[in-house]
Order: C-alpha cells, then sequence, then structure tokens
C-alpha cells in the first residue's frame, strides 16, 4: 500500500487519529523539530513553506533538522527551489553527497522545466523522486515521473496531494508515497484521504 506521511502537528487528537490509521510524519525544517514518537516519519527541507511565505530558505534550519533526525528518518527530501528549474535541480545534485552519506534515502525534487532525461542519472535505488513544482505542472506531469521511477527502480513521492482525487491519482501512478497537510489540521478529513489510498489503481486515472 501507498505511504502517507502528513505535515507534523501539535495537536493530540488529530496526532491519535493518523496513528491509529497508520500514516507516518513529515517533519518540517522551517516547524517544530519533533517526531511525536512517529518512528515512520520523513524529513521536509522546508522551501515550500519559505516559498509560501515570501522569505529566503533558512539552510541553518534545514542543517538542524538533519542533526537531530537525519539518521532516522524514511527520506529526506533535498534543498530546491520552487519552481526553479534546472536550478533547483543544481541545488539538489550538490547536496547529495551529504545526504547520502547520512545513510538514508533522499527524494530529489522536480520542478517546472525539468525533464525525465537530467533526472535520469541521478535516479536510483538511493536516490528517488519528489514530485513538486506548481500544482497544474506537478499534475500534469505525474506519469512522465512514475515512467522513470519504474525504469530507474526508484522511489517516487508526490508532494501536497490533498484531497482523495489527487491521492487516488497517486496510487495510479504507483508512487510510493504522498504527503498533505490536510488531516493535520482538519482530522476529519482523514478518513477519506486514507481511504483513496487503499483502493485498488484506476486504469487510465493518472
Amino acid at each position: 500500500m501507498i505511504r502517507a506521511y502528513a505535515s507534523r502537528t501539535g495537536t493530540k487528537r488529530n496526532l491519535d487519529a493518523l496513528r491509529a490509521a497508520g500514516w507516518g510524519l513529515l517533519i518540517s525544517a522551517t516547524g517544530v523539530h519533533r517526531s511525536e514518537g512517529f518512528a515512520d516519519h520523513m524529513l521536509d527541507n522546508g522551501a515550500w513553506t519559505a516559498h509560501q511565505s515570501g522569505k529566503p530558505w533558512d539552510v541553518g534550519k534545514f542543517e538542524q533538522l538533519l542533526d537531530v533526525f537525519g539518521r532516522t528518518s524514511a527520506q529526506t527530501i533535498a534543498p530546491d527551489i520552487v519552481a526553479g528549474g534546472v536550478d533547483s535541480l543544481a541545488l539538489s545534485i550538490s547536496w547529495l553527497p551529504r545526504l547520502l552519506a547520512i545513510g538514508r534515502p533522499v527524494l530529489v525534487p522536480v520542478q517546472d522545466g525539468m525533464e525525465p532525461e537530467q533526472l535520469r542519472p541521478v535516479v536510483g535505488a538511493r536516490v528517488g523522486i519528489f514530485v513538486g513544482g506548481t500544482t497544474a505542472w506537478k499534475w500534469d506531469t505525474l506519469h512522465v515521473w512514475a515512467q522513470l521511477s519504474r525504469e530507474s527502480g526508484c522511489r517516487l513521492h508526490v508532494g501536497r496531494a490533498g484531497s482523495a482525487r489527487m491521492v487516488s491519482r497517486c496510487v495510479a501512478a504507483g508512487a510510493h508515497s504522498f504527503d498533505t497537510s490536510e488531516p493535520s489540521r482538519y482530522a476529519i478529513k482523514l478518513p477519506g484521504l486514507d481511504n483513496a489510498r487503499r483502493q485498488l489503481p484506476l486504469i487510465g486515472h493518472t
């Protein structure tokens, strides 16, 4: 079954619901650096949150997060530039030696303007794909990254899949995991998202 990760929250009710459903936790560099007792957790570099707030990305906070959880994370999202194309890819690749030395899987974010052939030399058993970018571009190109994932045998993770329909598209594409902040903020949304991830893939849904 596809793995699901929800953004870290301090709300006990929501955390309990996520545990009961078998979800993992996404810990962001820009948030509170706590796993809330979740053994299954992954690390977010915080670039998206910085982009949304109009602030520069804080490399220091990401390094602090790595110091605390780098060796226990299920996977870590390499630093990137939202909608940054090849500049984003260059930044992510520059971080790979350091992140891989920690010994955990790393995800390279794909952003608007990137092509599969640019990622092909990079991805493999230890380096996967994080499907990011602007919302429309992400869903328009998901099938392309899914194909590259199958060909290279790498992990495929989809960011910001906040509706049952989006989760179903992740499942249909053969993604290994996705993340969302919706059930962290609103526990009532968890059942619909969780049901979607448990469905069998629908042909042509991507």
